[in-house]
């Protein structure tokens, strides 16, 4: 089993602000937020990635559930949800950002540049390829 630093938060070795804790998931407080009330939400059992999550549905139950409550609770507008493979995962174990969004925050869409497709031939060549390897 790995350990890392949400290892240690779930296990209860390291200190953090929970929200929630269950069978299934942790969740809480980020404590580098994008907007106060940013919530993780992290597998109880260790994966790095979402490909290294068994059965996806209790978890992002519980993901779906503190997005509602982020919104609630905080009376914001909206949220945003999102999660890193890999790339800009600052810690190798699963886990999901829930940031509270309200309108005119300062947060404007995502952060790198955007490309397009040559063609529709080349765009069709890439869900092909995709395709497949499902």
């Amino acid at each position: 089993m790995s350990t890392d630093l949400f290892c240690e938060i779930v296990a209860g070795e390291r200190p953090a602000h929970v929200v929630a804790s269950d069978e299934v998931a942790v969740s809480f407080l980020d404590t580098r937020p994008v907007f106060k009330g940013h919530v993780l939400v992290v597998p109880r059992l260790h994966a790095e990635t979402l490909s290294d999550l068994g059965d996806v549905g209790p978890f992002f139950e519980r993901v779906q559930a503190m997005a509602r409550a982020v919104e609630q609770g905080l009376q914001a507008g909206g949220t945003f949800v999102a999660m890193n493979n890999r790339i800009s995962q600052s810690v190798p174990h699963l886990h999901v950002h829930v940031v509270p969004r309200n309108k005119k925050d300062g947060l404007r869409g995502f952060f790198w540049p955007r490309t397009t497709y040559a063609s529709a031939e080349e765009a069709r060549s890439y869900a092909d390829l995709i395709a497949k390897a499902l």
